[in-house]
């Protein structure tokens, strides 16, 4: 290249030996600007705190809480700069197998008036600082309880089977199963477990999203409530925290659409009503026997 130390040739005449423009000589590249650097500081403490901003969301913060203009293009290069990538669900995170046979929805239009009618499960992607974890829950839909849950690094028919048997070993056989069609819940393990023990199998329909709304609000929940405001380091400090949270959720946090109530005490005040029911029936029927 053009030396400009050179006493025997000038810069003009390296330049045409070198078949090369003089400014290029002279070009002295930018440094990165100060609203960049100042933009790269901010976006790195708040990708921190969440992680699972993407460029959309860090140029709507920048801008409505920081009220910095700038524009997307400038925000992507600095994510790639940066070697940052919105830490979200990966898409398919329910796969379908076609040989698995389908269940029909069954919750349309079904009025559900107490505990142990309907049970929905589902799995959600956990984000950490280092990897990512996988959660599952069985949710009580009249009460909103949470009867069971388990946290694993992979997602397998087996896991969700094991974590539906534990609930029905803890609280009894619900009426209805409510699932995606993920290939967890088609197998025969799981379906096979719901048979077995007489529970009827209800399933989301294909690109129905309000279907499952009920485990929805519960990753909501879970997930903005403590998930993403503790950004947990390992899977350990994971479960101790979710454990934490679900007994809070059970126990103490009101549910709106439960008027406020406890969700375990909405759920045990309706068993208490259901067997109260049942065995003011068997009465009848007893009494009606005996004077026949």
């Amino acid at each position: 290249m053009a030396d400009k130390k050179n006493e025997n040739l000038s810069m003009s005449r390296q330049t045409k030996l070198l078949n090369i423009s003089r400014s290029t000589v002279y070009y002295k590249p930018k440094g990165e600007s100060e609203l960049d650097q100042e933009l790269e500081v901010l976006i790195k403490a708040q990708y921190e705190k969440h992680p699972y901003y993407g460029v959309p969301r860090m140029l709507n913060w920048l801008r409505k809480d920081n009220e910095f203009l700038v524009n997307k293009k400038r925000i992507e290069r600095l994510y790639k700069k940066m070697n940052l990538k919105a830490v979200m669900p990966k898409r398919n995170l329910s796969k379908t197998i076609k040989e698995h046979k389908k269940y029909p929805y069954l919750l349309r239009n079904l009025e559900i008036n107490r505990a142990m009618q309907v049970w929905q499960t589902d799995i959600t992607y956990i984000p950490m600082r280092s990897g990512f974890m996988y959660l599952t829950a069985i949710i009580d839909v009249f009460s909103r309880r949470v009867v069971g849950w388990s946290i694993s690094n992979t997602m397998s028919a087996e896991w969700c089977k094991s974590v539906m048997e534990k609930a029905i070993e803890n609280y009894g056989k619900p009426e209805i199963v409510n699932t995606d069609q993920g290939s967890q819940y088609t197998s025969e393990v799981f379906i096979n477990l719901l048979i077995n023990n007489n529970i009827l199998i209800s399933m989301d329909g294909k690109g129905r999203a309000l279907d499952n709304i009920y485990i929805e609000r519960l990753w909501k929940s879970v997930k903005y409530e403590d998930i993403f405001l503790k950004s947990y380091e390992n899977g350990l400090d994971l479960y101790h925290g979710v454990r934490e949270y679900f007994e809070f959720y059970n126990h103490e946090r009101r549910h709106q659409s439960l008027d406020y109530e406890i969700p375990a005490k909405v759920f045990e005040k309706s068993i208490k009503e259901v067997a109260t029911s049942r065995a003011d029936i068997i009465f009848e029927t007893q009494k009606n026997f005996i004077l026949i």
